[in-house]
């Protein structure tokens, strides 16, 4: 069991990679200082260092950590049902979610991947491609006979469609809408008849 000191640690760097992910959305990696962040979370810039040895590694730990996050999710729905058009729905409601609470997450990843040390950028591309293959292997189950090639096409349109949040909006009817949305087209796979 964690001791109030540890929960209170974990609560203040949780606080700070949020807060840095909202500002890292709105004005990008470069354009955020150590002081901003500090003022941002009530603390002196170099206070947090005792949270984070540098700005990049406050960068992978979020975009790491949340790679991990679906990945781990992903992991999770899948061996849920042995069904795969209910994996499926579990998936993109599962997606939709994460798209819905983390629009700031969406924005620094696709804008700020780049600025990850080396390392830690091939450890989110490594997560992340163990998560298209999730889907990958889901689809194919779904509609057998489907190759691989436009299994993951398809899952990488569904993610655009699905991570357009930061641009779509927030209200009630978002998620539905766009859930419906990408089981529809993540239904009709089936190529087209030859001529």
């Amino acid at each position: 069991m964690a001791t109030p000191a540890a929960r209170a640690g974990r609560s203040r760097r949780e606080q700070i990679l949020t807060v840095a992910a909202q500002l890292f959305a709105r004005h990008g990696f470069h354009g955020v200082s150590i002081a901003d962040l500090g003022a941002a979370v009530g603390v002196s810039g170099p206070a947090l260092y005792r949270h984070f040895p540098s700005k990049e590694a406050l960068l992978a730990e979020m975009l790491v950590g949340i790679s991990e996050h679906l990945l781990e999710g992903g992991r999770a729905r899948a061996a849920a049902s042995d069904d795969p058009h209910e994996v499926l729905a579990a998936l993109v409601e599962f997606q939709v979610e994460f798209a819905l609470r983390e629009p700031e997450l969406i924005v620094v990843q696709d804008r700020d991947l780049a600025n990850l040390p080396a390392p830690a950028r091939r450890r989110v591309r490594q997560l992340q491609r163990t998560y298209v293959e999730i889907w990958v292997d889901t689809l194919r189950r779904a509609h057998p006979g489907l190759s691989a090639e436009s299994a993951r096409i398809a899952a990488h349109g569904t993610f655009g469609l699905l991570n357009s949040t930061p641009h779509s909006g927030r209200g009630p009817a978002v998620a539905p809408l766009l859930a419906r949305m990408a089981l529809a087209a993540l239904t009709d796979l089936a190529p087209p008849p030859p001529p």
